[in-house]
């Protein structure tokens, strides 16, 4: 049976002490915070993880200690993407080795000019064919500056072993062109908050957003209220939550995530990034506890 990727999942955050070492602990204890709600499950390392500043014995470290945090009835995918395919396969193999469900793999980018289509199909079929569990493309131009256009999705939505693609692009055009032309049961996959509602509606089925790390229980309301047929409850949702949805992605990125994270006063650890990312400064940091009032999850 083909595993199914709808919901909502937060790309969860990576915590750091003040020297930069990784806090294994504290990411079990905000996992168990999540718990709590109907999140359907948690991308460890994706973009919001910190992932590119990792290695892969930290990444290693990290994906052993979300296994024993996420129950089995939670989907625990992982952001395995780097530049070679080889590379991709060996984490997709020791992702299975540890419990992982699905691995998630971002656009190879440093060779730009060379990542054509062509190249981009046959690295994804390529990790497809070798990855012991099933894949999922990872759409995210803002930081590749790679964009996968829609006729490629369509062809690695033919292999089997690839179960959907996460698409950080905003491309609701896009996301409908893939939906009407692949197998029902590919799940293109919001990649922010921002448009959660507008991708549902022409057929995606979920969202991996950094707004869910924050507004877990108000991004599932947009969720249940567009299953359910409530689509003026969806909108109303998706319209409150637009502001800070820019705050903990475009505007403050991970330094504003974290942050956000602790002005939520209920036990969750934010803490630093890993430099070269630094903190937020205390004056953003008024201005982004003023947004999630407005938001209404503080």
């Amino acid at each position: 049976m083909t595993l199914k990727i709808e919901g909502v999942f937060p790309p969860i955050p990576t915590p750091f002490d003040a020297d930069g070492n990784l806090l294994l602990d504290q990411l079990k204890a905000n996992i168990a915070l999540w718990n709590k709600t109907a999140l359907n499950g948690y991308v460890v390392l994706g973009s919001n993880g910190e992932a590119p500043l990792l290695t892969d014995d930290e990444r290693v470290q990290l994906w052993q200690a979300a296994r024993e945090a996420i129950p089995s009835n939670k989907l625990f995918l992982v952001g395995a993407g780097v530049e070679s395919t080889r590379h991709c396969i060996a984490l997709a193999k020791r992702a299975a080795q540890i419990g992982a469900d699905a691995a998630m793999f971002v656009t190879p980018n440093y060779y730009k000019a060379e990542m054509k289509p062509a190249a981009l199909v046959n690295h994804y079929r390529v990790i497809a064919d070798a990855s012991p569990i099933p894949t999922i493309i990872y759409n995210m131009p803002a930081a590749t500056g790679i964009d996968i256009d829609a006729n490629s999705v369509i062809q690695l939505a033919q292999h089997p072993n690839i179960i959907a693609i996460k698409d950080s692009s905003g491309n609701i055009a896009k996301f409908s062109d893939i939906i009407r032309s692949v197998r029902s049961d590919f799940s293109v996959i919001a990649g922010s908050g921002g448009y959660f509602y507008p991708a549902l509606c022409v057929g995606a089925k979920g969202c991996v957003a950094a707004l869910a790390n924050v507004a877990p229980r108000e991004t599932i309301a947009i969720w249940d209220a567009f299953r359910a047929g409530r689509h003026d409850d969806a909108r109303a949702m998706q319209l409150r939550l637009v502001p800070l949805n820019a705050a903990v992605t475009t505007r403050w990125n991970i330094p504003g995530l974290k942050a956000a994270l602790e002005e939520l006063n209920q036990g969750f650890y934010g803490g630093p990034p890993r430099l070269p990312l630094r903190p937020l400064p205390d004056e953003d940091r008024t201005a982004l506890r003023k947004i999630m009032q407005e938001a209404g999850v503080i």
